[in-house]
C-alpha cells in the first residue's frame, strides 16, 4: 500500500491573453524547427478567441471539482497543479510542493492514452521537474485511463446527446466519426494509441449508436507534408462522407479530455465551416470536462493506486486495464 500526501493536476497549459500566444507557440514547438511561418498560422487560431486557450481554465475549473469530490468522500489531500508549456509550469508548481513539505504526490494527467505524446512526455516532464527542484516529493504518475468507465460514459452519454441534436430526418443515418489527435507513423507508442483509441471508439459506438456507421478518424497534424502521420484526416473524412451521400455527421473528440484549442478550433471552427460546404449536418459531441463521472474517476484513480496491484481497475472495451507503470513503448522508460 502507497501513502500520498498531494494529487498533482498536470496538463499542457496554454496563452491566456494575446501576448501569450508566440511564446506559448515557441515553448510547445521547441527543439522541432518548426518554421516561423507555420506558428504564425497556428496563433491565428487563438487569436479568433482573444488570444485565450479554454485549457487553463479547464484545469482551475477541474481542480475545484476535484477539491469537491474529495471533500465529500472524506479525501485530506491538497491538490496542486502546474502545466508542461506554460504558467504555472510544472517545476514551478513542484518547487512549491517541496516548499509546503510534500513527501509523494500522485500525478493526474489530462490526457488519456498511451503514446509519446500522450504519456510519456508528460512522465519526463515530471521527472525534469522532480530533478530541478532540491528535495522534490516522490510522484507517481497514475496509470493510463482510456477505458476507465469515468472517462468512457461521458462519452456514451454526449455521443447520444450529438446524434438527439439531428433534426430527427437524419438522426438514423447519420455518420458518427471519432476524433483524435494525429501523431507521426514514427513516433513512440503509436501503434499502441491507435490501438486504444480504436478499441474504446468501438465501445462508445456500440453503447450509444448501435447500427450507425461509424470510424475512427485523426485531426490537428502540424508535421512537414511529406512525413506520414496516422490518417486518415477528418477533412477527407468528411469529402469522402459528402461524395458517399451521407448527410449528415456527428463528430465525437475521443481523443480529448477537454474544449481546449485543438477541439474549439479544428473540430467547431475548420471541420464544421467544411460540412457546411458540403452540406453535411454537423454536430460535436462533448467532451468529459467536468463531468461528475469523470471528476469521481480521479479519485478512484488514486483509491486504486494507493491499494496497491491487487485493486481492481475496471476497464472497458476489450484491452483491459494498462498497468501503472508504462512501458517503454511509450518512449519514457
Amino acid at each position: 500500500m502507497t501513502s500520498y500526501d498531494a494529487l498533482l493536476l498536470v496538463s499542457f497549459g496554454g496563452p491566456e491573453g494575446p501576448q501569450d500566444v508566440m511564446p506559448f507557440l515557441e515553448n510547445v514547438t521547441r527543439g522541432r524547427n518548426v518554421p516561423r511561418e507555420r506558428l504564425e498560422k497556428v496563433a491565428e487560431h487563438y487569436h479568433l478567441f482573444g488570444g485565450v486557450s479554454p485549457i487553463n481554465q479547464h484545469c482551475r475549473d477541474l481542480k475545484a471539482a476535484i477539491e469537491a469530490d474529495f471533500a465529500a468522500h472524506g479525501v485530506d489531500l491538497p491538490v496542486y497543479w502546474g502545466n508542461r508549456n506554460w504558467d504555472p509550469y510544472l517545476t514551478d508548481t513542484v518547487r512549491q510542493m517541496a516548499d509546503d513539505g510534500i513527501r509523494r504526490a500522485a500525478a493526474f494527467v489530462t490526457s488519456a492514452y498511451s503514446g509519446f505524446s500522450s504519456c510519456g512526455q508528460y512522465a519526463g516532464d515530471i521527472a525534469r521537474a522532480r530533478a530541478a527542484v532540491p528535495g522534490a516529493p516522490e510522484i507517481d504518475k497514475l496509470r493510463v485511463y482510456f477505458n476507465h468507465p469515468g472517462f468512457v460514459e461521458p462519452f456514451v452519454e454526449a455521443t447520444r446527446a450529438a446524434l438527439d441534436r439531428l433534426p430527427e430526418d437524419l438522426r438514423g443515418r447519420a455518420h458518427v466519426a471519432f476524433s483524435a489527435h494525429s501523431v507521426p507513423m514514427a513516433q513512440p507508442g503509436r501503434e499502441r494509441y491507435a490501438a486504444e483509441l480504436a478499441d474504446i471508439s468501438a465501445h462508445v459506438a456500440a453503447q450509444a449508436a448501435p447500427g450507425h456507421d461509424w470510424r475512427l478518424v485523426y485531426q490537428s497534424r502540424s508535421g512537414p507534408p511529406g512525413q506520414p502521420w496516422l490518417e486518415p484526416d477528418i477533412g477527407d473524412h468528411l469529402e469522402e462522407l459528402h461524395a458517399a451521400g451521407t448527410r449528415a455527421v456527428v463528430v465525437v473528440p475521443i481523443g480529448f479530455v477537454s474544449d481546449h484549442m485543438e477541439v474549439k478550433y479544428d473540430l467547431d471552427v475548420e471541420a464544421a465551416e467544411l460540412a457546411a460546404k458540403l452540406g453535411l449536418a454537423y454536430e460535436r459531441a462533448a467532451t468529459p470536462g467536468t463531468h461528475p463521472r469523470y471528476v469521481s474517476m480521479v479519485r478512484e484513480l488514486l483509491a486504486e493506486r494507493t491499494a496497491g496491484p491487487d485493486a481492481p481497475r475496471p476497464a472497458l472495451g476489450t484491452l483491459g486495464a494498462r498497468p501503472d507503470v508504462c512501458p517503454a513503448e511509450c518512449g519514457h522508460a
